[in-house]
């Protein structure tokens, strides 16, 4: 006697393995979302036009890309993770969203390591102290000295709690034994332009989102975050450097899509990204921002972003810093 469920199963194993590659011949035929769990005007949101441009160039298809910084970007993720699994929804994942705001938030809805597939890590960039123009700190030996005459009185904008950039001050503050007030922004443009304007006092961001007021002189840069300069701005030492030792922070920049989304297109996506990193616009653009091409594979990618929520659990337990 054939059991009904036993033949039910077999049947569904039997027509996923023949639409599979049924699926991935026509994907896509309509856009597909990326979602960017920031406002738009930061380092993370030029990244995903720049790559959404080329992808969709590759795909044949427009990528549109969607901005969301409610909640350090747990809204975005959550709107991603209860996406239909097919390639159409795809989330610009980097550090705050994926492996800080687990360890942040008491009440995520969504534990972004557990609900997508990583399809690629696209690249990485360094981190940059800057002060505004009018800051009479010229240095991180000044900057570090003001900043112990005066506890708790310097003010730091990010791009939202358990951003890179939020981050990168949180260990800074530990290392160099440091108290600052935090003003988190839902991107790092807003909280730039309240930089520019004298409202905080200074700010560690992504060498992309700021790399053009640098070159403008509205802000002035001090040291970048990374164990090596940044060829884009060699003339600027490092953190480590200059003093403040063992320090070592940046910013990656990858694609994820729902959990369950078919193999055959996550590597259809993943194969158009790679083209499309190492395109010359893309890697000129690269360049001229700081950031490194990458196209590191999904198992790589997953390895990494379980190490970096290691490390940012420890980074976060000892700040004792916890958000409702």
């Amino acid at each position: 006697m054939i059991n009904r469920r036993s033949f039910s199963l077999g049947l569904g194993a039997s027509m996923a393995a023949f639409t599979a590659p049924a699926i991935a011949q026509s994907y896509p035929d309509k856009p597909i979302k990326l979602i960017v769990p920031y406002a738009a005007g930061g380092g993370t949101d030029a990244i995903a036009r720049l790559i959404a441009n080329a992808v969709g160039e590759k795909l044949g298809q427009t990528m549109v890309v969607e901005n969301n910084g409610t909640a350090g970007g747990n809204v975005a993720s959550q709107i991603a993770a209860n996406a239909p699994p097919d390639g159409y929804t795809v989330l610009m994942a980097n550090q705050g969203p994926m492996v800080v705001n687990p360890h942040l938030f008491k009440n995520l809805k969504v534990d972004p390591l557990k609900a997508f597939d990583p399809v690629v890590l696209i690249t990485s960039a360094p981190l940059v102290l800057v002060v505004p123009a009018k800051s009479p700190i010229t240095t991180v030996a000044q900057f570090i000295e003001h900043a112990r005459k005066n506890p708790g009185k310097l003010s730091y904008g990010s791009a939202g709690n358990g951003s890179a950039s939020h981050l990168a001050v949180v260990l800074l503050a530990q290392i160099a034994k440091l108290d600052m007030s935090h003003v988190p922004y839902r991107g790092a443009g807003p909280a730039l332009n309240d930089l520019v304007a004298g409202q905080t006092d200074f700010m560690i961001t992504t060498l992309p989102s700021v790399a053009g007021q640098i070159d403008g002189k509205t802000v002035r840069a001090l040291a970048v975050t990374t164990a090596a300069r940044t060829k884009r701005f060699p003339d600027v030492p490092t953190l480590a450097e200059i003093g403040v030792t063992g320090y070592e922070s940046g910013a990656w920049y990858g694609f994820v899509v729902p959990k369950g989304t078919p193999a055959a297109v996550v590597d259809k996506l993943r194969t158009a990204t790679v083209d499309a990193i190492n395109t010359s616009i893309v890697r000129d653009r690269f360049a001229n921002e700081g950031a490194d091409p990458l196209g590191i594979a999904p198992d790589k990618f997953a390895e990494m972003m379980q190490r970096e929520s290691a490390r940012w659990a420890e980074v976060l337990k000892t700040a004792n810093i916890e958000m409702n």
